[in-house]
């Protein structure tokens, strides 16, 4: 049977759970454990799909085609746990799975209550989650203690850890320790309230991992120990990392986390936690001296999260290459007006994905003067099929060549709605999602980078490379390099005779981590590496 780990938050939301679960749960299988990682968001979506990046970040898609909390992307970074659709559980979909029940007469004439129907369903969720050889499993509790909305998951939590033997089940809580600049000091009241109202609930944490600016004294450390009801060795400090995420579990190692959580779990103690892979890692990237700078064109640009996967492959793609990647953020919109000023210095050119009309002819404008200049570019998903549209009309002569999505009268719809689109209604969960294969072209970049004939990749979108101009692209030479072998649908793009210029209609950042780098990440910053090294000059291809 599993042991369960429950992660909980409190004083403000955005601390950092997420990240700290996927460190807990790297830790554990640095000790030959087996994890599971899930996360249980309390809004009333039944998924993250519908929602916009302004309010919720980017919608991370797992391979069996659910779209999810950005959470889980930090968990298959950190981990090799295997996230599926039972791994990200929302309070819409709790409820939407209770009223179907009602409807049937599941609940034989009962009058249907949060308890214990809606706790009996998240601890039904949370069973769901675990595999069946899984040593650990670890559960993230969105949101923050004293939400109205997260009253119900913690007391399904509650319930659960009452359900189960003695030592199988334990809380961590993260809360913050905040720094009042005026007087110089952190203060602990934050933390001794958050812990209150989880107590108030009937949940005694075990571990408190306190996020800080600065160093957390003894003193502070016995202070919230007495007034929190956990012992000193289970307060814990994370503090804010100067360098890298990525520091985060060599943090937690060095205060005794894996331990605590070894002791009180009862798990086997005849394994240290090897992080010795890890750190070399970590270190190289601190030490590297080499940098290059990537433009990131994009729409929802001044969102971090809107791209954090985006972000953090190119980061990977910088450990491979041992180099540090910076990045230079430029509105889609802002490119449109002041041009090609804006790229001046960069080594790279990225075009992410997104929806909605707003600032694509910034990113098709972007794109050709990476075409015209031999700047490497990289285009996923809507900055594939802008990178489309571009080439149609700029070297093709294709005068007005669009994607039907937002052209819908255009005379060459070189992007249009994939047919199985066409009839549909419901917006959330209806995209082609999913990992598809792509069968790679002989002597093709992608087949070279990737080191093999046939991939399976990460897919979120409606519209599709249309085969009806198929022809006209590889005479006018672009290498059509990776197609869907199912249904022939093209899902590469690139140009032979530019150093780099690779478009991907799906999204390689959900199959990247930190020491497996994603192969068309790696080869992107790889370019773009030897261009800054070249003085910002064009460079044979082979150098990608």
């Amino acid at each position: 049977m599993a042991k369960h780990i429950f992660i909980t938050g409190g004083v403000v939301s955005s601390l950092g759970k997420g990240l700290t679960s996927a460190a807990i749960g790297m830790i554990l299988e640095q000790r030959g454990l087996k994890v599971s990682m899930q996360k249980l968001d309390p809004y009333i979506n039944v998924d993250p799909g519908t929602m916009s990046p302004y309010q919720h970040g980017e919608v991370y898609v797992l391979d069996d085609g659910a779209e999810t909390d950005l959470d889980l992307g930090h968990y298959e970074r950190f981990t090799h746990a295997k996230l599926r659709r039972s791994s990200n559980y929302t309070t819409g979909r709790i409820y939407s799975d209770v009223i179907a029940r009602e409807r049937k007469g599941d609940y034989l004439g009962s009058t249907v209550q949060v308890i214990p129907h809606i706790t009996d369903a998240i601890k039904d969720a949370i069973r769901a989650g675990v595999d069946a050889d899984c040593d650990v499993a670890l559960t993230e509790v969105g949101g923050t203690v004293g939400d109205i909305e997260s009253l119900p998951f913690l007391e399904a939590i509650r319930q659960f850890a009452l359900e189960k033997p003695h030592g199988d089940v334990m809380f961590v809580h993260l809360t913050l320790l905040p720094y009042l600049r005026a007087s110089g000091e952190m203060k602990t009241k934050p933390t001794q309230q958050s812990v209150g109202k989880l107590r108030e609930i009937g949940i005694q944490p075990d571990v408190l991992v306190c996020r800080t600016e600065q160093p957390m004294t003894e003193e502070m450390a016995k202070k919230i120990s007495l007034f929190c009801n956990v012992r000193q060795g289970c307060v814990i400090e994370e503090r804010d990392v100067d360098f890298s995420i990525y520091e985060v579990p060599l943090m937690l190692v060095r205060a005794g986390l894996d331990r605590i959580i070894v002791d009180r779990l009862g798990l086997p103690k005849d394994r240290e936690t090897d992080l010795v892979e890890w750190s070399r890692m970590v270190e190289g990237l601190r030490r590297t001296t080499d940098t290059c700078e990537i433009a990131v064109v994009g729409k929802y640009i001044e969102l971090h999260d809107a791209y954090k996967s985006i972000y953090e492959s190119l980061t990977h793609a910088g450990i491979a290459s041992r180099c540090k990647v910076k990045i230079r953020k430029i509105k889609a919109e802002d490119y449109y007006t002041k041009g090609a000023e804006l790229l001046a210095g960069v080594d790279g050119l990225l075009v992410p994905g997104g929806f909605g009309e707003r600032g694509v002819e910034g990113k098709i404008r972007a794109i050709q003067h990476a075409r015209e200049t031999g700047l490497p570019f990289f285009g996923i998903c809507l900055g594939m099929q802008c990178a489309t549209i571009e080439f149609a009309r700029n070297v093709m002569g294709l005068e007005g060549a669009h994607t039907s999505e937002f052209a819908q009268d255009t005379l060459h719809p070189v992007i249009h709605l994939m047919p199985d689109q066409a009839n549909l209604s419901d917006k959330g969960g209806t995209m082609r999602l999913g990992s598809f294969d792509c069968r790679l072209a002989k002597d093709s970049l992608a087949r070279r980078l990737y080191d093999a004939e046939l991939v399976r990749e990460r897919h979120r979108h409606r519209y599709e490379f249309n085969n009806d101009y198929r022809e006209r692209f590889v005479r006018a030479g672009m290498v059509l390099s990776g197609v869907n072998p199912e249904r022939d649908l093209v899902e590469i793009v690139e140009l032979p005779d530019h150093p780099f210029f690779v478009g991907v209609q799906f999204h390689p950042e959900f199959k990247s981590a930190p020491l497996e780098p994603q192969p068309l990440f790696r080869g992107f910053v790889a370019a773009a590496l030897a261009h800054a090294k070249n003085g910002g000059r064009s460079m044979a291809r082979s150098l990608a």
